[in-house]
């Protein structure tokens, strides 16, 4: 179990794992908290949403319906891999499920699926799902023919190994709709053993050693692994320093009068700042020395 992310700390991670986001005006306020407890966290639940059009599907899981108010999840998982966040905090989501796949799921001790559920929101032996669990909407009928796009997929992917590599979660803490309840069939076109495969390797993936370039196949992008806070607190000249400055220009976040150029200064320090903010991060959290979620999401090309 965990304390949620904060607003600003789940955009960064989702951004440092590669997901292209696009944020719902108001999400980072929008939630049920005033009707329950959001928290612990224990994982991340997978829904389809039976529907189709990503605008309509993002305004429906952002206002809710007449019976169920919004935000519907944490974000639409788009055909095209797009991640529209719509709610931060208690979400509509998960509703009441098996204390015995929650208590599976919190210390991740399962084969390849969470015990049978029995219960259901609304049933004597229910537990809250609102309050443990991150929710992820996907776009999609949900009647088996509708096709799941790999750039879907690989979102759904890449979102949950976000939230588990944030939290030091397993991919055992990434369940479906259908594992917590016995009355939902979601999400339905792909299995979920499948999907916290393809989650695991996601997660062996570990960032390059400071100085080495990461992997890249034909025609990737390569980009620099994050050298640590120490680095730029020892003000170093390197060559790092200067694409990270053009990274910043490029992202409209420049407080150069002059530059950028390899030796680290207050005119970085200040740029860099401007890009936390630009994540969402605020107060201490947006001081202007690097960190690795908010390195990682700035993409500076590799350097030798």
């Amino acid at each position: 179990m965990a304390t949620p992310l904060t607003a600003a700390r789940l955009l960064a991670a989702l951004r440092a794992e590669g997901v292209t986001v696009v944020e719902r005006p108001g999400w980072r306020t929008h939630n049920r908290d005033h009707t329950g407890l959001w928290g612990p966290v224990n994982g991340v639940m997978i829904h389809h949403t039976v529907s189709s059009g990503t605008a309509s599907t993002v305004a429906l899981c952002s206002r809710g319906r007449p019976d169920l108010p919004g935000p519907l999840c944490h974000g639409v998982i788009a055909k095209d891999g797009t991640v529209h966040l719509v709610g931060h905090g208690r979400a509509n989501h998960a509703g009441g499920g098996d204390p015995d796949v929650l208590r599976a799921v919190a210390a991740e001790r399962y084969g390849t699926r969470p015990p049978p559920t029995g219960e259901h929101q609304g049933s004597p032996g229910a537990v809250d799902g609102n309050r443990h669990f991150y929710g992820f909407e996907c776009v999609n009928l949900g009647d088996g023919k509708d096709p799941w796009p790999a750039a879907q997929v690989e979102a759904i992917v890449r979102a949950s190994a976000a939230l588990c590599r944030a939290h030091g979660w397993s991919a055992k803490s990434v369940i479906g709709h259908l594992e917590w309840s016995n009355r939902k069939p979601d999400p339905r076109g792909f299995t979920m053993p499948d999907l916290r495969t393809a989650i695991a390797r996601r997660l062996a993936e570990r960032p390059a050693e400071p100085g080495s370039p990461p992997a890249a196949g034909p025609g990737t992008p390569r980009h620099h692994p994050f050298p640590g806070t120490a680095f730029f607190r020892a003000g170093p000249s390197s060559p790092v320093i200067t694409a990270m400055g053009r990274r910043l220009i490029a992202e409209g976040c420049s407080d150069y009068a002059v530059g950028p150029g390899p030796r680290w200064s207050d005119a970085d320090r200040r740029s860099y700042a401007r890009w936390q903010r630009k994540l969402g991060y605020r107060g201490t959290d947006a001081d202007g020395w690097p960190g690795h979620a908010s390195w990682q999401a700035l993409k500076v090309p590799y350097t030798p």
